[in-house]
């Protein structure tokens, strides 16, 4: 199988809730709470004051222990406990590219440890794309990392040395792109501090803050029972032998690898989508299926698609509200993967999205609005749709060759008939209308906005001229508009009337 993180995250949240736990999403810790001990008269640590990131409400929590579990931010929560303590993590930034799934095989990854400038690349199929990655840069901490163009193309020229050559590598299929904190931790009981591990390291601070940090996703169980164990030898608590090994994880206990095909045959999905269902929600996959919508059509019966290109359907979003989602942003990149697959396609998704969550959350226009936009923004700074965008700017370059100019401008020219200079829905619309293709106009008006640089509402022959010169040169894999275009010029040549005399067929 191949690693789903948020998905695996959000099952050991869900695991834990299960066996017991109290767990919160969206709880920022704003400082530690201490006591002092009355034996030894030194100060302990007895819990935190959280604050609703949502709601804006503060509240305390009161713990015999507190773990600082934090990854990047772990020494902001130590320097909480102590502010003249030296720091141990040091962060690194990762970037990883996701591209079409034609570059990669299906089951099989490449890697190589030593690159160009002795970097680790790594190339794998990832949910029918390609996953690439990763570069390794000092970064600060923060909640918002953003990846840069300059590490975009050191990646994709590190692909180009792996691929034939007959095979070109465009800055144009990378579908999206984000840049993430590595916590890298040197060991404050190690002599030789500035040696970073690529283990785990647990510490516990004189008032009794036990820090776990360092450590990476294929060690998790043992770096929780390390500090689990940690924990109870420093604060004497009372506890039996550990349950980790074999402890089956949410929708682990009746899962199968047929398991979809009943899926199929119970309820009436398509085979991708309950592939899908079953690889990521585990036997849970049947209460996602019970919920899905009708479509009206013969087949699949059940199960609405949010875009059509993946598997992803309407029935994900209200379940995802009952696994704790709370924004948009939630849906896209936490509970379903788009914004990591296809920033457009997870553009495409946002308005039904906001609406099943609007409904089930009670949002009102206005907090739906909101989250409309906070959600695009993500997109455009975290996930790849600026640096994306930028590829196709007001200031791009127009290098075509004179008979290309004079093809473009001809298929241009189909569409602006009164040879305004520029073209608008409206003339889309006629052109469309008259080879019998319908189109909704938001939608219409979402694919001129793409290659209407200047946001004047039109699109003009310059801009036309431009996207296609970034088309030529691999800086824009596709356009809509272009394709569009395309498809209506050979229609309306396959419609020219054949004069009788050059058709052959004579009298």
């Amino acid at each position: 199988g191949q690693h789903n993180d948020a998905r695996m995250n959000l099952a050991i949240a869900l695991t834990a809730a299960r066996y017991g736990a109290a767990t919160a999403n969206y709880a920022e810790v704003l400082r530690l709470l201490k006591t002092t001990d009355p034996a030894s008269g030194k100060e302990r640590v007895c819990g935190v004051r959280c604050r609703d990131v949502l709601t804006g409400q503060e509240f305390d929590v009161k713990a015999k222990c507190v773990i600082n579990a934090t990854g990047p931010f772990t020494d902001s929560v130590r320097k909480m406990d102590d502010q003249e303590v030296q720091n141990i993590c040091q962060p690194s930034a990762g970037v990883h590219i996701v591209m079409p799934g034609y570059y990669s095989p299906d089951n099989m990854g490449l890697l190589d440890p030593a690159t160009s400038d002795g970097r680790v690349i790594f190339f794998l199929p990832w949910e029918k794309m390609t996953i690439a990655g990763t570069t390794d840069s000092p970064t600060d901490v923060t909640s918002h990392p953003i990846p840069t163009e300059e590490d975009i193309n050191f990646i994709l020229n590190e692909v180009r040395n792996y691929l034939s050559v007959d095979v070109e590598v465009r800055r144009g299929d990378v579908l999206a792109a984000w840049s993430g904190i590595r916590p890298l931790v040197t060991d404050p009981n190690s002599k030789d501090t500035q040696s970073i591990s690529r283990n785990h390291v647990v510490t516990i601070s004189d008032s009794g803050l036990v820090t776990i940090a360092g450590g990476k996703w294929t060690t998790y169980r043992a770096m929780a029972q390390d500090t689990i164990d940690a924990a109870i030898q420093a604060h004497d608590l009372k506890a039996g032998s550990s349950k980790t090994i074999g402890l089956q994880l949410q929708g682990a206990e009746d899962w199968s690898p047929t398991l979809y095909i009943r899926l199929v045959q119970d309820y009436g999905l398509e085979s991708e989508v309950a592939q899908h269902l079953a690889s990521t929600y585990g036997d849970k996959a049947f209460e996602v299926a019970k919920i899905a919508q009708v479509t009206g059509k013969r087949w699949p019966i059940v199960g609405k698609r949010l875009v059509s290109e993946f598997p992803y359907i309407e029935a994900e979003v209200v379940y995802g509200v009952k696994e704790y989602a709370r924004t948009a942003v939630d849906m896209i990149s936490r509970r379903t993967r788009l914004a990591f697959l296809n920033v457009q396609a997870a553009e495409e998704a946002l308005p039904r999205i906001v609406d099943i969550m609007g409904k089930e959350l009670n949002w009102n226009e206005q907090k739906k609005k909101e989250e409309l936009e906070a959600a695009k923004r993500f997109l455009y700074y975290e996930m790849g749709y600026k640096v994306k965008s930028d590829q196709l700017t007001d200031s791009s370059e127009i290098s075509l060759a004179p008979s290309d100019i004079e093809r473009y401008k001809k298929r241009f020219h189909m569409f602006d008939k009164d040879k305004k200079g520029f073209i608008t829905i409206l003339d889309v619309q006629r052109v469309l209308e008259s080879i019998s293709v319908q189109i909704a106009e938001n939608t219409l008006h979402d694919i001129l906005n793409e290659v209407d640089l200047n946001k004047n509402g039109q699109v003009e022959l310059n801009e036309f001229l431009q996207l296609m010169s970034a088309i030529q040169k691999g800086h824009v894999s596709g356009s809509r508009l272009a394709v569009l275009m395309k498809t209506a010029e050979e229609n309306l040549h396959q419609r020219l009337v054949i004069p009788v005399d050059r058709s052959g067929g004579g009298l």
